[in-house]
C-alpha cells in the first residue's frame, strides 16, 4: 500500500492539495484539500449592498464576471425587481458571462490540463515556418521551461505530428483569449473585474459600433473552437481511451443554469435560460432545482461546528486545526447527498431536458469516438462537455448580440431597501454558483458563495461520504506511483478553482509544484 501526496496541485487556480492511497495499483481512499483561507464573506459584512458585486469578483480573476451575474442577481430578488430587467439588460449580461465563459473554457482544456497529456520535445527540433511552433522551438532553446518543466514522464501517447498540431494551438489559444477578454470588456468596461454588471441589468446599452466589435471577434473565436479546441479534445480522447472510463464521481448531476432569457418561468431564478437548472439522480431521473435543499456541512472542514446549514443561515467562523478538519472548503450538500457540478453537470441535464442543440452536440462527438452515454460520465466526458459546451455558447452569443436594440432601456431602476433578503443562482464556467444575502438597516448583515468548486472539492460531510472530487479519485488504475498522471488527469478535468472554494481575497502565483510517495 502506497500514499501519493501532491502539494500543490499545479495548473490550477489557487492551492489544493491531495492525497490518495494506492493498493495494487489501485486508488482505494482519496482526500482534497484547501489550504488556504481568507473570508471574502466575512468582509462583505456592513458593506453598502452595491458593493457586493465589485468585492466578489475578487474572490477568482479567472471567473469574476460569475461572482458579479450571481450577486447582482441576488441583489435583484433582495431589490424585488427580478421581473423588471430590461431585455438588453439580460443580453448584455448574458454576452459579458458568455465571452467569460469562452476564456475560461479555453484556458482550461490548452494552459491548465493539456501539459498532461501533450510533449512539447516534439517541437524542439522543429524546422518548418509555423510561427506559433517557432516561438515554442525558440522557447526551448532558450532553456527557460516553466510552465513546460518541470513535469511527470512516461504517458505521452500523441504522435509527433499531433503534439506539434496541438501545441501549435496552445499558443494560439492566448490570442482566442485575450479576444475573449477584449468582448467582455466592450460591454463590461474592462476584464477581470467587470464594472458593466449590475443590480437591474448593465451599466451601458448596445450601439452598433459595440455590436459589430463584438461579433466581429467573436467569429474569430467560434472559428477557432470549431477548428481547432474541438477536434484537438477528440484527438486525445482517442489516445488516452481509458479514461472515458475512469473518473466518473458520485453520478449525480447539478446545475442551475445560465444565460437569462426574456421569458419569466424558468427556476430557479424565475426566467427561462439557455442552459436549462436541473439536477440528475444516480438513476439518470431529471428534476426541478430546489434551493432550499442546498445546505453546507463543515464536519471535515477547519470551521466551527454550528456555523454550517442553508446559505442563508449559516455564518463563516474559521476554526484551524479543529479536529477531524482536513480542508479550507466546505461541503456542500443537496438533501444531504454530494452533486457534481460543471459543463458536464449542464450538458447531461441539458440532454436528459431534451435541449436539441445539447442532443446534437454530446450524440455526435460520442459517435465519432464510437462510444456510448456512459462514457461522458468520466475524466475526458468532462472536457468533451466542456468543448461542446463552449461551441454552444459562442453560437448562442452571435444571436444574441444581434437581439440588441440600441435606445431601448438596459437597466431597471430600483431602490435599496432596509430590510431585505435574496439569493442568485447562475452558472459560472467551473458550475453551479450561487450568493445568498441579508440587507439590515440598509447594510449587508450576512453574506455566502456557494461556489462551484466547493461542491466538487469539498471533503466528506457528517456522514463521511467522500465529496465528488473524492469519488472520482477513488477505483481508479494508477499504473506508476511515482508518476501519477491518472490522478492529476481526474482533478484537473473539474477544472478546480480553490481561489473561489476557499473565497480567497489574493491569488498568489502559481508554483511548479511537488509530489511524494509514502
Amino acid at each position: 500500500m502506497q500514499r501519493i501526496v501532491i502539494d500543490p496541485v499545479t495548473r490550477i487556480e489557487g492551492h489544493l492539495k491531495v492525497e490518495a492511497v494506492v493498493e495494487a495499483g489501485v486508488v482505494k481512499e482519496a482526500w482534497t484539500t484547501g489550504t488556504l483561507f481568507r473570508g471574502i464573506e466575512m468582509i462583505l459584512q456592513g458593506r453598502h449592498p452595491l458593493d457586493a458585486p465589485r468585492i466578489t469578483q475578487r474572490i477568482c480573476g479567472v471567473c469574476p464576471t460569475a461572482h458579479a451575474t450571481a450577486s447582482s442577481l441576488c441583489l435583484d430578488d433582495a431589490f424585488g425587481i427580478a421581473e423588471d430587467i430590461p431585455d438588453n439588460g439580460c443580453i448584455g449580461r448574458n454576452l459579458i458571462l458568455g465571452a467569460n465563459f469562452i476564456q475560461s473554457h479555453v484556458l482550461h482544456f490548452y494552459h491548465l490540463a493539456l501539459l498532461d497529456y501533450l510533449d512539447l520535445t516534439a517541437v524542439a527540433d522543429y524546422e518548418g515556418q509555423d510561427p506559433d511552433l517557432l516561438s515554442i522551438r525558440q522557447f526551448i532553446e532558450r532553456g527557460e521551461l516553466g510552465p513546460f518543466l518541470p513535469r511527470l514522464e512516461g504517458d505521452y501517447r500523441l504522435s509527433k505530428e499531433e503534439n506539434r498540431v496541438l501545441a501549435a494551438h496552445y499558443v494560439k489559444a492566448l490570442t482566442i483569449r485575450r479576444l475573449a477578454h477584449e468582448m467582455s470588456s466592450i460591454f463590461g468596461g474592462k476584464m477581470p473585474h467587470s464594472m458593466g454588471i449590475v443590480p437591474g441589468g448593465v451599466t451601458a446599452g448596445p450601439t452598433v459600433s459595440k455590436m459589430t466589435g463584438f461579433l466581429w471577434k467573436l467569429n474569430d473565436i467560434r472559428q477557432f473552437i470549431s477548428g481547432c479546441y474541438l477536434p484537438d479534445v477528440m484527438t486525445v480522447a482517442r489516445r488516452y481511451g481509458e479514461h472515458l472510463e475512469q473518473g466518473r464521481g458520485p453520478g449525480r448531476y447539478l446545475s442551475y443554469g445560465a444565460f437569462d432569457g426574456a421569458s419569466l418561468g424558468g427556476p430557479p431564478t424565475g426566467r427561462q435560460r439557455f442552459v436549462p437548472a436541473g439536477r440528475l439522480a444516480e438513476d439518470g431521473s431529471l428534476a426541478e432545482v430546489d434551493p432550499g435543499a442546498i445546505a453546507e456541512s463543515v464536519a471535515h472542514s477547519w470551521y466551527a461546528e454550528g456555523t454550517d446549514g442553508p446559505p442563508a443561515e449559516e455564518t463563516t467562523v474559521p476554526e484551524p486545526g479543529k479536529e477531524g478538519g482536513y480542508s479550507w472548503i466546505k461541503s456542500p450538500r443537496y438533501d444531504g447527498a454530494p452533486y457534481e457540478v460543471g459543463p458536464l453537470a449542464r450538458m447531461l441535464v441539458a440532454y436528459a431536458g431534451g435541449q436539441e442543440e445539447a442532443r446534437a452536440a454530446v450524440d455526435g462527438a460520442l459517435s465519432e469516438l464510437g462510444v456510448g452515454m456512459d462514457r461522458l460520465k468520466s475524466t475526458l466526458g468532462r472536457h468533451i462537455a466542456r468543448a461542446l459546451e463552449c461551441r454552444l455558447v459562442a453560437e448562442a452569443m452571435a444571436e444574441w448580440v444581434l437581439a440588441f436594440q440600441p435606445g431601448e432601456p438596459h437597466c431597471a431602476e430600483f431602490y435599496i431597501p432596509e430590510e431585505a433578503v435574496g439569493a442568485g443562482m447562475t452558472g459560472a464556467p467551473r458550475g453551479a454558483l450561487g450568493h445568498w444575502v441579508k440587507i439590515e438597516g440598509g447594510r449587508i448583515a450576512r453574506y455566502q458563495a456557494v461556489v462551484p468548486t466547493t461542491w466538487n472539492a469539498g471533503p466528506r460531510d457528517a456522514a463521511d461520504e467522500p465529496g465528488p472530487m473524492e469519488q472520482a479519485i477513488t477505483g481508479i488504475t494508477v499504473r506508476d506511483a511515482e508518476q501519477p498522471f491518472e490522478v492529476l488527469r481526474v482533478v484537473r478535468s473539474f477544472d478546480p478553482c480553490l481561489a473561489c472554494s476557499v473565497h480567497l481575497v489574493t491569488v498568489r502565483g502559481r508554483s511548479l509544484g511537488r509530489f511524494r510517495v509514502l
